[in-house]
């Protein structure tokens, strides 16, 4: 079997994390256990994630000039991941603050720094996109970038795979290229306007979604076809982070390989589980060999 080619267009930053028994509530602080300083991101999480699913992936951000963005790019390119067209922007990098809670549920915020400035793709990152099998791409770069990006792998024959994360408003245009929509309940909520119980509701924009419930799995819609339900695979939850990453890094990846979609979905959807049985992002994320043992687990 011949290894993925995946392009992940997306934003890269410094984590720092923090876990608590219990989430502070607006105005209330509390005493933390423990904290640790990784690299993360929507863009170079999913692009690590998908070399630890065996695919090669070339990333496209942007980091800062700062003592975290030259952690970020060695983190990254250590590895395994093709940072030759990681641009470095005069000032910050990207920083998300992330809190933990005893059960594994998080609160995050970022703060983009040189993730905004990703603009005006170059003809090499262009082309780094058309070369790819699947495009991988999210919402934490300018919109503007994400569609450049789709239009190029849609004119190659490249599949195009969206998680549209955070919740923002996805230009008509970007939607036009999709391949395959991976979102949550709130970002689906954000795109449709309609409950999240209503899957079927994202093929008015796309040809085919997945929709993330967390611990409830997740729901595979293709125009034309019956809605499948994906079991979550049931694991001890430690942080819940990084998962969606790990989980849409293993979909294109599984797809790219010529898996069946919703083989796919089971696929991503062990990944997912392992992610979340350790703290952290990209120190997280799955290899393939904790995909396959998690997806080969009975029922």
């Amino acid at each position: 079997m011949e290894q993925t080619r995946v392009a992940v267009v997306g934003s890269a930053n410094m984590d720092l994390v923090g876990t608590a028994a219990a989430l502070p509530r607006p105005g209330e602080t509390v005493l933390g256990s423990d904290f640790v300083m990784l690299p993360g991101g929507k863009g170079a999480n999913q692009a690590v994630a998908a070399v630890r699913a065996g695919a090669s992936c070339v990333f496209l951000g942007a980091i800062g000039s700062d003592a975290f963005g030259v952690t970020l790019r060695a983190r990254i390119t250590a590895a395994g991941v093709d940072t030759g067209h990681l641009r470095v922007v005069y000032g910050a990098s990207g920083v998300a603050l992330v809190m933990v809670g005893g059960a594994g549920e998080n609160a995050i915020l970022v703060t983009p720094g040189a993730n905004e400035a990703f603009t005006g793709l170059t003809g090499d990152e262009l082309a780094a996109v058309r070369e790819a099998d699947v495009l991988v791409a999210q919402l934490e770069v300018p919109v503007e970038t994400v569609t450049a990006a789709a239009l190029a792998a849609r004119s190659a024959g490249t599949r195009v795979v969206l998680n549209a994360a955070p919740a923002r408003p996805v230009p008509a245009e970007l939607l036009a290229a999709v391949d395959l929509l991976v979102v949550n309940e709130t970002e689906a909520h954000a795109l449709t306007g309609r409950a999240a119980d209503e899957p079927t509701a994202l093929l008015e924009l796309v040809p085919r979604a997945v929709l993330t419930l967390g611990g409830h799995g997740a729901w595979y819609v293709e125009r034309d076809r019956p809605a499948v339900h994906v079991p979550a695979v049931k694991v001890d939850v430690v942080d819940s982070t990084a998962a969606g990453d790990a989980f849409t890094a293993a979909l294109a990846v599984a797809w790219g390989e010529g898996r069946e979609l919703v083989e796919a979905v089971h696929w991503a959807a062990a990944a997912g589980a392992a992610c979340v049985r350790k703290l952290g992002a990209s120190v997280a994320l799955p290899r393939r060999v904790e995909i396959d043992e998690l997806f080969s687990r009975p029922a």
